[in-house]
C-alpha cells in the first residue's frame, strides 16, 4: 500500500470513527437527561469534530486526486493546533477528575489518540500551502470566542464545561484569567510548531569556487603579456 492510499484508509477510519465516538457518547447524555447544548459545549468535543470534519474531506481530496485549497490547508493546520492542546490540557488539568458517563474508549480516543493522530498526519503529509504566522492568526478567533462564550453562557446558567473555566473552582476570575492565559501560550507555542513543520526548508547553496588567487594572478599575466606582445608586433610592422 503506497502513502496515498495509507492516508486515505486512515483518514477515513479516523474521521469517521471519531464521529461516531461523539455521536454514542452524545445518545449516552441523552439518555441520562443533560442537556445537548452543554455537550456541545466542551472544546475536547468541538475539536474533535473539526478535525473527524477535516480527515474525511482530506480522504476525499487524496480519492479523488484534488488539490486542497489554501483555505483548506489553513483549516486544517487550525485543527491539527486545537487536538493538540486538547491532549494538552487534558494531560496536565484534568486527567485525574471523573468523566462521568464518558466512556474508557470514547476517552482514549478523543484525548489521547486524536491528538497524536492529528500531528503524525500532519508531520507525514504537510500541506503544498505556504502557511505564515499572520495567515494563522485566524486559528485564535476558535478558541477566544469559544472562551467568550463559556464565561458569559456560565454565569447566566451557572455551568462550565472546565472547573479551571469556574471562577468558583479555579479560585476567581484573577485564576480564570491566568489559566487562560497559559493555555492561549500553549495555543501559540503549537501555532509556531504547527507552522514550522509545513514550512519546507531552504535548500544550501553551494558556494561558487572561487579561483585559487595564484592561479588568478598567472592568468592575468599571461594575458597581459600577450597584450604587450601583440602591441609590439603592430608596431615593428608599421616600422
Amino acid at each position: 500500500m503506497d502513502k496515498r492510499k495509507a492516508l486515505i484508509v486512515v483518514r477515513l477510519f479516523f474521521g469517521l470513527l471519531t464521529l461516531y465516538a461523539i455521536g454514542v457518547q452524545l445518545g449516552t447524555h441523552l439518555r441520562l437527561g443533560f442537556d445537548p447544548v452543554n455537550y456541545f459545549s466542551y472544546f475536547t468535543n468541538l475539536s474533535n469534530i473539526i478535525l473527524a470534519v477535516v480527515f474525511v474531506i482530506g480522504a476525499l481530496n487524496l480519492w479523488q486526486r484534488r488539490k486542497p485549497t489554501p483555505e483548506q490547508d489553513l483549516v486544517r493546520g487550525g485543527s491539527v493546533v486545537y487536538i493538540a492542546v486538547v491532549g494538552i490540557v487534558y494531560g496536565i488539568l484534568l486527567r485525574d477528575i471523573d468523566l462521568g458517563s464518558l466512556a474508557p474508549w470514547i476517552n482514549t480516543l478523543l484525548h489521547y489518540i486524536n491528538p497524536v493522530v492529528g500531528i503524525a498526519d500532519w508531520i507525514i503529509s504537510p500541506p503544498k500551502s505556504k502557511l505564515s504566522l499572520p495567515k494563522t492568526r485566524v486559528w485564535l478567533l476558535f478558541p477566544l470566542v469559544y472562551l467568550a462564550y463559556t464565561l458569559v453562557r456560565g454565569a447566566l446558567v451557572n455551568w462550565y464545561p472546565y472547573p479551571f473555566l469556574n471562577p468558583a473552582t479555579a479560585g476567581g476570575y484573577g485564576a480564570v484569567a491566568l489559566y487562560s492565559v497559559a493555555i492561549l501560550a500553549v495555543f501559540l507555542a503549537f501555532s509556531w510548531i504547527v507552522i514550522r513543520i509545513a514550512t519546507p526548508a531552504k535548500p544550501e547553496s553551494t558556494p561558487k569556487k572561487k579561483a585559487a588567487p595564484k592561479r588568478a594572478a598567472k592568468k592575468a599575466a599571461k594575458k597581459t603579456a600577450k597584450k604587450t606582445t601583440k602591441k609590439t608586433a603592430k608596431q615593428k610592422s608599421r616600422r
